[in-house]
């Protein structure tokens, strides 16, 4: 049985929290974080505390906690001799010194509190400074996933910032369309079988050779109505930025 205790009580921490807990081979022994009231959802399963003094020995310390504050929870469990673990795709092995033993178990998925995931999709990505540290992470993520990939600090970087650009940026389109969709009284969901269309796609080619739109095809004359319909001047700059963008990228002519 692997004893972990988890802090952070946000939406990583949730999902990983219930996913955790139903595992037969690991038992989450106790929950941290600063905040008393952001521990009620796991006082009835789990004990809490706030206090540092009070953490628990344990074979993990799972943080799955705001990166900024990574490095200054790490060193507080320094005395600790189980493996200090953090989630985040943008901090390094290293922002867990002084800790001996240090780990990465990055899920590499967006998480929402009240929308349940499914864990077996998810990749995990791993990183250890000892490779019985990382079997043991490995461990970890065949109980809750089937997909779990060794990835360096450098090669975490590179692909959060491509988890930005495919999950957080292309979001935002979204939010725009919704705005356009609901400022003219147009039901959103008519956009709903499109973006699942373009999300399928890709699963079985390049998103590069799946490129469609006025921009690749070079159609002024719509990409200049469409700028004419649009109110505001950031979404303007947006869309000529992403014109631009796409056929830069394609080779086409400007």
């Amino acid at each position: 049985m692997i004893n972990l205790v988890l802090l952070g009580s946000g939406n990583v921490a949730t999902h990983l929290y219930k996913a955790l807990s139903a595992s037969q081979r690991v038992k989450v022994i106790q929950v941290y974080n600063h905040a008393s009231g952001s521990l009620q959802p796991f006082k009835k399963e789990t004990p809490v505390t706030t206090s540092f003094s009070e953490i628990m020995e344990a074979d993990i310390y799972l943080l799955a906690l705001k990166d900024d504050v990574i490095p200054q929870v790490s060193e507080k469990l320094s005395k600790k001799q189980g493996l200090v673990v953090h989630t985040s795709g943008a901090v390094a092995l290293n922002g867990l010194l002084p800790n001996r033993r240090r780990g990465v178990f990055y899920p590499l998925q967006t998480f929402s509190k009240e929308k349940e995931v499914n864990y077996s999709e998810i990749p995990f990505c791993l990183e250890a400074n000892d490779e019985e540290d990382l079997d043991l992470l490995k461990s970890l993520a065949r109980d809750i996933s089937g997909k779990a990939y060794e990835i360096s600090s450098q090669q975490r970087k590179k692909l959060h910032l491509s988890a930005v650009f495919v999950c957080n940026f292309v979001n935002h389109m979204y939010s725009i369309g919704e705005k356009i969709c609901r400022d003219n009284k147009i039901p959103f969901e008519i956009l709903q079988p499109l973006i699942k269309e373009t999300a399928e796609k890709i699963k079985t080619a390049s998103p590069r050779e799946m490129q469609t739109g006025p921009a690749i095809r070079g159609d002024q004359s719509t990409i200049d109505a469409h700028l004419d319909l649009l109110v505001s001047s950031e979404n303007k700059q947006i869309y000529q930025l992403l014109t631009s963008a796409i056929q830069t990228f394609h080779g086409k002519k400007l």
